[in-house]
């Protein structure tokens, strides 16, 4: 999606934010923000979207995770009223997004993948021109410092940093003060510092109480900030829950990694390790663990009493990287 067409879809004025949201029919305090069932979208013979079922609740951040083609894009594209689903339901703060009144889009926010600066305008004017197309704006000042660019106010937005653009980004989605924004891969290209930055600003929109709606390639971003995830393959939901319960994550047995000093008979180690742990090719041993410190118990006693040291001793629980693969991989 480009800013371009964002730009064809600004909202049309209301006095003030009670109007706009009277007028586009929202739901209640309580109801989920987002709700769908059995969405499906189709190319002709191609199903981008199988019948998916999804809720987002009100005050969440909730990610949206996917491979390229498994119809994330489309989804997503179809939540912010760009494209018109081919059957099922979809609610969007209590509208279906393809019919819904100008108002309504006064209450998004969207972050797009990719957008140009406006030619000519510094980082202030950029922001205060798209004030002007919202009922009740926020503070410009404030906004800018809630996104941390109150020191390049002044500066041409075209010659903003890459994560500065990408700040500026944020803050024209955050100037209609909304209560949904969409984030799509909003840390694309940042290097490590700048995507922490990048955290700490989206927490900030937790803190205001906003509903944002996250796509990302970077699984611990997802972990950071999400509190609940779905993954989406071949156009289909293929798990949902939080980022410690997604796919029975918290049930996968934890791994020991260990090596041993010389060349070690295995064939001593307690009947109850013997028969689970396995060698890799490059000599390290492997212990899947659902007891962690009774096992470690017995196999640190195994090798004092054999004179043996366990190098590179690790104990790790599956990554959400892990999970993730595994429910992309077998879809």
């Amino acid at each position: 999606m480009t800013a371009t067409g964002l730009r064809r879809s600004l909202p049309v004025v209301f006095t003030n934010s009670l109007d706009a949201a009277a007028a586009a029919g929202g739901p209640g305090p309580t109801g989920p923000v987002i709700r769908v069932q059995g969405l499906e979208k189709r190319y002709g013979e191609h199903e981008a979207v199988r019948g998916i079922d999804l809720e987002v609740h009100r005050g969440e951040i909730f990610a949206f995770l996917g491979p390229n083609g498994a119809g994330k894009t489309t989804t997503v594209e179809i939540l912010e009223g760009f494209r018109q689903a081919t059957d099922g339901s979809v609610e969007v703060l209590g509208q279906d997004p393809w019919c819904a009144p100008g108002s309504w889009r006064a209450r998004l926010g969207i972050v797009l993948q990719e957008s140009g600066a406006e030619p000519g305008l510094t980082t202030r004017e950029c922001v205060a021109l798209y004030a002007g197309y919202y009922p009740a704006p926020r503070n410009i000042d404030e906004t800018l410092a809630l996104v941390g660019l109150s020191e390049q106010a002044a500066e041409r937005a075209a010659k903003l940093s890459g994560g500065q653009r990408r700040r500026l980004d944020v803050a024209l989605a955050l100037i209609g003060d909304p209560e949904l924004i969409f984030l799509d891969e909003p840390t694309t290209g940042f290097d490590p510092s700048a995507r922490r930055a990048a955290w700490e600003v989206v927490e900030g929109l937790r803190r205001l109480g906003k509903t944002i709606f996250l796509t990302t390639h970077y699984m611990e971003e997802a972990e950071r900030l999400a509190d609940r995830i779905a993954v989406i393959a071949s156009g289909r939901i293929v798990a949902e829950g939080t980022p410690q319960t997604l796919g029975g994550r918290q049930l996968e047995a934890t791994q020991i990694t260990f090596r041993v000093s010389g060349e070690a008979d295995l064939s001593g180690l307690p009947p109850g390790l013997a028969e689970r742990v396995q060698r890799d090719e490059g000599g390290l041993l492997r212990l899947p663990s659902t007891a962690v410190t009774a096992d470690l118990h017995e196999l640190s006693g195994w090798a004092l009493a054999r004179g043996l040291e366990l190098q590179a001793l690790e104990v790790s629980r599956p990554t959400l990287e892990d999970v993730y693969l595994q429910l992309t991989s077998e879809e």
